[in-house]
């Protein structure tokens, strides 16, 4: 039962960090289409954003790669020692941490978009 145990907990620090992977591949696409945005001429108020946008591609860049890392430990850590009531407890907080997360990626996602939408000829 142990056993079944650490085996789920991995296979879903698994799924997390792959969908994690996900969404630092697509962040790094988004960079680019800022990128490509900037070559447009942009006002004031679009450049702004620009900068919001770097930054906060910059920021959740890193927010991701620190979970990941996170999560891998947890994982590790998981599987040396028995499932013990820490270890479930620590899984329950990177499920939360992981789902905050994912709220924060996927409303910057779409605030990305309405501002490509916005910004393209």
């Amino acid at each position: 039962m142990v056993q079944t145990d650490i085996s789920q907990l991995a296979a879903e620090c698994a799924d997390w960090r792959q969908i994690l992977r996900n969404y630092r591949d697509e962040f790094h696409s988004c960079e680019k289409a800022l990128t490509e945005t900037c070559k447009q001429s942009l006002t004031k108020d679009h450049l702004t954003q620009v900068e919001h946008f770097q930054n906060q591609f910059d920021i959740q860049l890193r927010n991701i790669h620190d979970l990941k890392q996170t999560i891998k430990t947890h994982e590790r850590k998981a599987q040396q020692e028995s499932a013990g009531d820490d270890v479930f407890s620590e899984h329950e907080h990177l499920l939360n941490e992981f789902l905050g997360l994912e709220g924060t990626l996927q409303e910057l996602r779409d605030e990305f978009r309405n501002f490509i939408n916005n910004t393209t000829c």
